[in-house]
Parts: C-alpha cells; sequence; structure tokens
C-alpha cells in the first residue's frame, strides 16, 4: 500500500505538467508522495529501495519539474556537440532546437559546470540529436543513475558511521527532497553526491586511491565537491603510520590532478569553468544567509563578499577540528557543505542534498531534517519559480514541514 500510494503521487506530480489544473494535481501528488514517504520510515531496507526504485520511474517524464535546468543542461550539451567552448558561449550563441528553451535569464551565462558533465551532456547529443523530448528523457536517466549509485553507497556509510541502513535510505534517498528535485528536476547535483558517497565510502573502507579518484569525478560534475577532499586526506593520513598527513595529501592531490585532467581532455575544454562559477550570482534568493543580510541592509555585494570569508573560515575550523580522521572528518565534511551551502552567493533548495548525503550515514533524530526537507520541495511553484517572496506561501509551506517534523518526532519518540 505504502509503495502504490507513493507512486500515484509521483504519477500525479508528474501529469501536473500536461494535465488541466495542473497546480492542484501537482500538490495532490506531493501530498500522497510525502504520505507514502511518512510511512516508510519503520519499513524494512528492501522495501525502502523498492519505493525508491517504483517512485523514481514517473519522474522520469521528459518534461522538468520545479525547474528549467533541464533546459540549460541540453543547450551546453549541444554547444559542446557543435564544437563551441561552452565555457564562453552562452545558448545565445547557438541556433538549435536545443537551446530555444533556455530562459532569457541565462542566455548568455556560459557553463559553470566541470568537464565531466560537459562530456556527459556532449555524449547525450551526440546520441539523440537536436530532438529536445528524447534528449531531455535521456539526460534524465543519464542524471537518475546517480540515484542506483546512492542507493549502493548509503548502507555502507551508515555502517561505517554509526547509523542504520534503512534511515540512511530513507533521509538520503526516498526523501522527496532527493527524488522530487534532483531526479525530477532533474539536477545533476544528484551525480554530484553519489559521487561523494561512493568516494567517501571507499575511503573508509581503506581504498584511498579509488576513494580520492571517485570524488574527483565528482568535482568534474559540480567543482562543489573539492570541499570534501582535504577531510577525506584525514581519514587515509590516520592510517597511514610514518609520514601520514605528507603521504595522502600528496598522493592524494596527484591521483584529483590526474582524473580531473582526464575528464578535462576527454570533454575537449579547458579550465574555464573557473571564470563561469559566479554565473548564477544574478539570482537574489535570501535563502543564501549573505544575500539576505545584503538585502535587508541594502549591500549585497559586500554581504556577499563577507560571506565567502566567513565561509572560508569555518571550513578551515572544521577541517582543523577533523584531524582525528575517520568518522569525526566526515562529520566536519557535511558540516562544511551544509556552510557552503548557507553561506555561499546563491543558495538553491536542492543544494541542502550535499550535506545530507553525508549526514545520511550517521545516527540522529531525523524530524528536522525531515520537516526541512519538505519545505524545500515546496517553497518553489511548479513552474521553478520561488516562493521566497510571497510571505503568506513561506508560512503556508513552513506549516507543512512542521507538520512532517511533528509526525516524524512522534514516530521517532
Amino acid at each position: 500500500m505504502t509503495v502504490a500510494l507513493g507512486f500515484v503521487g509521483s504519477l500525479a506530480i508528474c501529469l501536473s505538467t500536461v494535465v488541466p489544473g495542473g497546480r492542484v494535481v501537482f500538490y495532490v501528488g506531493i501530498a500522497a508522495f510525502v504520505w507514502a514517504w511518512l510511512r516508510l520510515r519503520t519499513c524494512a531496507r528492501r522495501q525502502i529501495l523498492i519505493a525508491i526504485g517504483v517512485w523514481a520511474v514517473p519522474l522520469l517524464a521528459p518534461l522538468p519539474l520545479l525547474s528549467q535546468d533541464l533546459y540549460i543542461y541540453l543547450a551546453q550539451g549541444a554547444i559542446a556537440h557543435a564544437g563551441l567552448d561552452p565555457y564562453t558561449v552562452g545558448p545565445s550563441g547557438l541556433d538549435s532546437p536545443l537551446t530555444d528553451r533556455v530562459s532569457w535569464v541565462w542566455e548568455n551565462t556560459p557553463s559553470p559546470y566541470g568537464p565531466l558533465f560537459i562530456l556527459l551532456m556532449k555524449s547525450v547529443v551526440a546520441v539523440t540529436g537536436p530532438n529536445v523530448f528524447v534528449a531531455a528523457f535521456v539526460t534524465k536517466l543519464v542524471i537518475a543513475s546517480g540515484l542506483v549509485l546512492l542507493c549502493a553507497a548509503l548502507p555502507g556509510l551508515a555502517r561505517h558511521l554509526g547509523g542504520t541502513p534503512e534511515q540512511a535510505l530513507w533521509i538520503g534517498a526516498a526523501n522527496p527532497l532527493v527524488l522530487v528535485h534532483l531526479v525530477g528536476g532533474p539536477h545533476n547535483d544528484l551525480l554530484m553526491i553519489a559521487f561523494l558517497a561512493a568516494g567517501t565510502l571507499l575511503v573508509l573502507d581503506r581504498k584511498h586511491v579509488a576513494g580520492i579518484a571517485v570524488v574527483a569525478l565528482a568535482m568534474g560534475i559540480k567543482v562543489t565537491a573539492a570541499i570534501v577532499l582535504p577531510f577525506l586526506v584525514w581519514v587515509w593520513a590516520a592510517r597511514v603510520k610514518r609520514w601520514g598527513f605528507p603521504t595522502a595529501a600528496g598522493i592524494g592531490a596527484g591521483v584529483t590532478v590526474a582524473v580531473f585532467g582526464l575528464c578535462t581532455l576527454a570533454a575537449g575544454v579547458d579550465l574555464g569553468w573557473l571564470g563561469a562559477l559566479g554565473g548564477n550570482s544574478l539570482l537574489i534568493h535570501w535563502l543564501s544567509v549573505p544575500t539576505g543580510v545584503g538585502e535587508l541592509f541594502g549591500i549585497i555585494p559586500a554581504a556577499r563578499v563577507g560571506g565567502w570569508a566567513l565561509l572560508a573560515v569555518i571550513v578551515g575550523w572544521l577541517w582543523w577540528r577533523s584531524r582525528s580522521g575517520s568518522s569525526r572528518a566526515v562529520s566536519g565534511a557535511a558540516w562544511a557543505l551544509l556552510a557552503t551551502v548557507l553561506l555561499s552567493a546563491v543558495t538553491m533548495p536542492w543544494y541542502f542534498t550535499w550535506p545530507l548525503v553525508l549526514a545520511a550515514g550517521f545516527a540522529f533524530p531525523p524530524a528536522i531534517v525531515a520537516g526541512i526537507s519538505l519545505w524545500l520541495v515546496v517553497i518553489n511553484y511548479p513552474n521553478g519559480d520561488t516562493g521566497l517572496y510571497n510571505w503568506w506561501w513561506v508560512l503556508l509551506t513552513a506549516a507543512a514541514g512542521v507538520f512532517v517534523w511533528w509526525r516524524v518526532k512522534r514516530e521517532y519518540a
């Protein structure tokens, strides 16, 4: 019954993009999906995995949910496939059906994504051609492959970090924040966090070189993953009797450069993504703490600079506290990712999956995380616009989050 209810909710969410009264259908679907997710919390691992797979299937439909980033991905793949540089050429620089649906906001914005993701999207376009719906469907399949890897890695992380496989899967993969945003969206963050989870697990399993290499692949999707690498160096260093840190840091750096360099060569690009990292800074969302403070006092640029400075201090402090390695370093990495989400110039709701994927392996009362997860799903309108500046909507969606918090807290107790 639980799996079927979640499937009906997922199907309704998908159908909301094409049927009349789609907004009502969307929220009915969300309600059914979330109710099924709450019921799933006490189920066995096998049933949770079945539910994740069944619920994900309708979300693979070619139309995007809660975001239009899918069309940006297609445009960047088309640009790379045409032999142009996606790190200097925006979607307006190529006349193609795959660039036509990009919002005017991003028409002249180069890609901020790593070379591995450019290679993947270039390959998708090479296979599908300019057919938007086919390319969108294949892109969703490619991104959803990260869900499979994530489900494979989370139980192992729980084994090392003290949590249970069931809770790790429930909060880290079955979560509507992951399925609706990252699969239905879709967002390449799913590939990044999947590689992060798998790489961290390999390092904890003493397969240090392979683990660092997989996290370097995560960097090849989004450079944010680089934040985790120095913390994993502590895990490795703690296991080396002599010259632990220099050995782990030196080999780790070499592996990272080699893997990232191979991805760059294979994609046929350079390091131009460095100059495009701030491309989304034109967005003004108070979900970013510095941007919110800057809006309040009319000093957004200065507040963002302050946010970056504070982030550097916090991440440095967390890293130094993690030098004993093991689970303490993974915890430090999770907190560092959370600080990155909150203090970056722009924060999108699905960015909170970055710390979530590592935190999911620990034992903790999940009520607060569950409530916030739901709020982050519904704070955006179905068309992808943010509801953060509609205060009635903020309060209404926060009430829904409080209900989920109360429900999970009551059952957890």
